[in-house]
């Protein structure tokens, strides 16, 4: 199978049981949930898929000589993502853990035709449950680690933070040292972490974003309260959760769905905040190796400590939002 990537260009996977999993109706699933859920789907951001993620997580895990069992638990890493994402944690008041993914892989995978296509193949489909295995695949934050390098440099070009040289220089500086992946060059550490930092700021933690993240989740729970979605609708793609929220003949969760437009604002309100919301803060602090020997960037230059440490205390904490409608006809996607 020919794979083509924007981050690792053109690569050949011939390994029976990866090619048999990129097949498979699990991972192909994936091609229909979006990265950034609502935002994506709104066109705020580029809509990288789960797939795309998981393949090139996948892709990294190899290129850096991961065996295959570890480059078959990265493509399958993300394969219990719901519709919209992250969403669905703001859904079940956990936008701080987002985790909700991590804590149903268990149940999700065991229906589908993973465990069989494994199997054929001489795996047992539980050994690939838990990330923390992986050690290249998985570390604690804020360590480097494949999954968390993918989404960053993937979402870093479509924000137009890192153009394709400045990925493939990252990329050229990454090796393995004790199981876990460093970089050998001390200003490749600098620009990770800094440009990770501006990813956050811009995307991940962004102030619109969480706020249509939130909105839509309130979206969703009226709309399981009243009927008009079902917690099996989380298994299908965006487009079909979407279409079923914006099919719901319920007032309530069509007021709310009519706040889930780009044309909307959030302003931070105090005094009468339509709801308060914690989010996810993302920071990297890089291994660098040096003299035979890893050492954190924030170790090795205290000025970015100190700003890694400022922005946290910045952005740390319950933010109250208030959602101003958009002018009527801009609610929504078509």
């Amino acid at each position: 199978m020919e794979l083509e990537d924007i981050l690792y260009g053109r690569v050949t996977v011939d390994e029976p049981v990866l090619v048999a999993l990129l097949d498979s109706r699990a991972v192909q699933r994936l091609r229909g949930v979006l990265q950034h859920g609502i935002t994506g789907l709104l066109g705020i951001t580029h809509p990288v898929t789960r797939y795309d993620h998981s393949v090139g997580v996948m892709l990294l895990v190899r290129r850096l000589g991961a065996p295959l069992d570890e480059q078959i638990a990265a493509l399958l890493h993300d394969v219990s993502h719901t519709a919209f994402s992250h969403v669905l944690d703001h859904v079940l008041g956990a936008a701080v853990e987002q985790s909700y993914h991590e804590q149903v892989k268990a149940d999700y995978v065991a229906r589908t035709d993973l465990p069989d296509l494994l199997a054929a193949h001489g795996y047992d489909w539980r050994a690939f449950l838990h990330e923390d295995g992986y050690p290249l695949l998985e570390q604690p934050a804020p360590a480097l680690c494949a999954d968390r390098l993918d989404y960053f440099l993937r979402d870093c070009y479509y924000l137009k933070l890192a153009g394709t040289g400045d990925i493939a220089h990252v990329l050229a500086h990454l090796t393995v040292w004790d199981e876990q992946i460093v970089t050998d060059d001390l200003d490749v550490a600098r620009w990770l972490a800094y440009t990770y930092l501006a990813a956050d700021d811009a995307s991940w933690s962004n102030f619109r974003e969480v706020g249509l993240y939130e909105v839509t989740a309130e979206a969703i729970r009226l709309a399981l309260a009243c009927g008009a979605v079902e917690q099996a609708d989380f298994w299908g793609t965006d487009v079909a959760l979407w279409e079923r929220l914006r099919a719901a003949d319920d007032p309530a969760v069509r007021a709310q769905v009519r706040l889930i437009s780009p044309a909307t604002q959030f302003v931070w309100d105090d005094a009468a905040p339509d709801f308060t919301v914690r989010t996810k803060l993302r920071t990297l602090d890089p291994a660098v190796l040096i003299d035979g020997s890893a050492r954190s960037l924030s170790a090795l230059d205290p000025a970015f400590a100190v700003h890694r440490a400022r922005y946290l205390a910045r952005k740390d904490g319950a933010w109250p939002m208030r959602a101003v409608p958009p002018p009527a006809g801009q609610a929504g996607v078509g």
